[in-house]
């Protein structure tokens, strides 16, 4: 068997998520299906580098498969692009050695989250950013974004029910800008690995925090009492984006 690499994008408006599930359309089972074709109808297993939730996008999901012969990879990724539904994209194809792991392989992600602030929102983007209608102040988020830099336990970010033990979480960078053009709050984190709803969970509260409802200093709060109602609420799917997935040589 010959192992594969690729990198995905997808528009996940249409999905109930990356991983396969017992109902609703999923990444992992379009793109199975479009393998198995590629494979003479023989089944090919999907494994990513992580889930993404129903509504999450993606620019630089990384997924490995395992074919039975060498192919060349630019037609393999054209056949995997054109072949596969119009909301996926096969950006990169390549081969590796048989002991990488899309999941298992230590990496950094990078998650970007777009919050549109415009007055009246955007319809056309409904999708593709979740909407805050209050007004926000830039430096009080861009002040407060920083206590979330370093290795921390993520508890408090956390959503409720999760059975991750570890909950220790390093984050390598974490910002939020003005797109002008647009008026999106542009949140970018990059870290070893997110808990489940970590990033949104983080987004609500420094939007609560832009918002004058929570202090700047609720987030040292929040990490240290590990009490996620000291956290806001939950942003939505919509405006979140797997951005980058680099791995350690």
């Amino acid at each position: 068997m010959v192992r594969y690499k690729a990198i995905i994008s997808y528009d996940g408006s249409g999905f109930v998520g990356f991983q396969r599930q017992n109902q609703g359309r999923t990444v992992q089972e379009e793109v199975e299906k479009t393998l198995t074709r590629l494979n003479s109808g023989q089944p090919v297993a999907v494994h990513g580098a992580g889930r993404t939730d129903s509504g999450v996008h993606a620019y630089g999901q990384v997924i490995h498969f395992d074919l039975p012969q060498e192919r060349d990879v630019e037609k393999l990724r054209f056949g995997l692009d054109t072949q596969c539904p119009d909301d996926i994209d096969v950006v990169e194809v390549e081969q590796v050695s048989d002991d990488f792991h899309a999941r298992y392989q230590k990496h950094h992600k990078t998650y970007e989250f777009l919050v549109d602030i415009g007055r009246p929102k955007n319809p056309m983007m409904r999708h593709y950013a979740t909407h805050y209608p209050y007004p926000v102040s830039l430096s009080l988020m861009a002040e407060a974004v920083k206590a979330l830099v370093g290795t921390h336990d993520f508890t408090g970010f956390t959503a409720a029910g999760t059975s991750v033990e570890n909950k220790v979480r390093t984050i390598s960078h974490a910002s939020v800008v003005l797109d002008e053009q647009r008026q999106f709050l542009v949140f970018t984190f990059t870290g070893n690995g997110f808990l489940y709803k970590q990033v949104r969970n983080m987004v609500g509260t420094l939007l609560k925090i832009g918002n004058g409802r929570m202090p700047v200093k609720q987030i040292e709060l929040i990490l240290s009492s590990k009490n996620r109602q000291l956290a806001g609420p939950t942003a939505g799917p919509n405006g979140l984006y797997l951005k980058e997935i680099i791995y350690e040589d």
